[in-house]
């Protein structure tokens, strides 16, 4: 069993900053064989993309809502996955969760990712 663990969330004032962090584990789970994504659910809107990177860390993709902002980043030795987040802005806030998927493409699709964390909440301050 694929286990991921979010964690480094918090809250901030606008225009600061955050990093928070997903750690994966399992018995038989390989961390470089996955892409890592990053999702967001605000309250009472549904579970957005935020941020994806392949599985050598070499091709990122970020949704435009975040390009500029937020960084996507992993460290295959450490099997983490970070979301470095700059700007922060209040409509930033949201429960934000980390996902690995199987698949050689970088995927902006939930339906694409095999694993979930439990999320990490962001709440930005005005």
């Amino acid at each position: 069993q694929v286990q991921l663990v979010e964690s480094g969330g918090g809250l901030v004032q606008a225009g600061g900053s955050l990093r928070p962090s997903c750690a994966a584990s399992g018995r038989i789970f390989s961390f470089s064989s996955y892409a890592m994504g990053w999702f967001r659910q605000a309250p009472g809107k549904e579970r957005e993309f935020v941020a994806a990177i392949n599985r050598s860390g070499s091709s990122t993709y970020h949704a435009d809502s975040v390009k500029g902002r937020f960084t996507i980043s992993r460290d295959n030795a450490k099997n983490t996955v970070y979301l470095q987040m700059n700007s922060l802005k209040p409509e930033d806030t949201a429960v934000y969760y980390c996902a690995a998927d199987r698949g050689l493409i970088i995927a902006t699709s939930q339906s694409s990712y095999d694993y979930w964390g439990q999320g990490t909440q962001v709440t930005v301050s005005s």
